[in-house]
């Protein structure tokens, strides 16, 4: 297999970070803790070795030793990884929580520290007292940036009214069966980076419907498969995927996105034929059957 020898670029965050437009999702670990999986491990340390250095984790997902292993292991300096996790299940006591990633990952910091979704308080003071620790420990260095994960219009506004420093991302499932309404241009408008999970599902999850033939013939033009079409519809929405394969060809492959860009018509066309049909892989209790924010 032949390596793509490509340099993934970054955008800038409003705090003045930059992030990779594009990264790996560190795996959930199957056991939900104890023995350390060394499949994890490996398969983060591919992704770093075909140049993917944005390693997306969480707390939730039991997987942060591997993770902080595969940073020591890797052979590539600190400074040049971006490193991220998420706290969900100790939201309430969020400096106890990042002091526990922080032991897991092996690590005096991370790159970004996120909220994994608003839903694990119980109103909306709690979360407004939850983004003001995100802000202390970020003053304190333990985290370069601070952001969310899963906030729809709604729960941003309630942090923004009490906070001295907004979101420097919010992840959110994004894909053109969710394009999430009216939220893209509010995360914008706010400054706020958006990072897309779930971004291949049309050919995943919700593999079969409408955009399939475009997808396809897409990817004939441009010489790539539907999965780098679909990462190249984001980027080109100033929007950064996060992919899930820890396969070597296929994140090798997901490189081949960085190749080419989408015509504006063409973005507009996966964009119009998406919207006719509507996919949440994740959160669907918090939403109603055909609530698209």
């Amino acid at each position: 297999m032949s390596k793509l020898n490509i340099d993934i670029p970054s955008v800038k965050l409003s705090d003045g970070a930059s992030i990779p437009i594009v990264g790996p999702f560190v795996q959930r670990k199957s056991s939900g803790g104890g023995k350390l999986d060394q499949a994890i491990v490996d398969g983060t340390k591919t992704a770093v070795k075909l140049g993917y250095y944005h390693l997306d984790g969480a707390e939730a997902y039991s997987n942060e030793e591997e993770q902080g292993k595969a940073i020591k292991e890797c052979g590539i300096p600190r400074e040049k990884l971006f490193v991220t996790t998420k706290v969900m299940d100790n939201v309430k006591d969020i400096p106890n929580a990042i002091d526990n990633s922080l032991r897991k990952l092996g690590l005096s910091y991370v790159d970004l520290y996120l909220i994994h979704s608003p839903t694990t308080v119980n109103s909306n003071d709690e979360l407004q007292k939850a983004w003001a620790e995100m802000e202390k420990l970020k003053k304190a260095g333990k985290a370069k940036s601070i952001g969310v994960s899963n906030f729809i219009r709604e729960d941003l506004d309630v942090i923004l009214k009490t906070a001295t420093e907004p979101p420097a991302v919010n992840q959110i499932e994004f894909h053109p069966y969710l394009q999430r309404e009216n939220l893209i241009p509010y995360n914008k408008e706010k400054g706020i980076v958006v990072e897309a999970y779930g971004p291949l599902s049309p050919v995943t999850r919700a593999a079969g419907g409408p955009l399939d033939g475009y997808l396809d013939a897409l990817a004939t033009k441009y010489y790539v498969s539907p999965n780098e079409i679909l990462l190249r519809w984001c980027i080109d929405q100033d929007v950064v995927p996060i992919t899930t394969s820890h396969k070597e060809q296929r994140l090798s492959d997901y490189l081949r996105t960085l190749t080419f860009k989408l015509t504006p018509k063409e973005i507009e066309e996966i964009s119009k034929i998406g919207s006719q049909q509507h996919y949440r892989g994740f959160f669907k209790k918090r939403f109603g059957d055909d609530d698209r924010r």
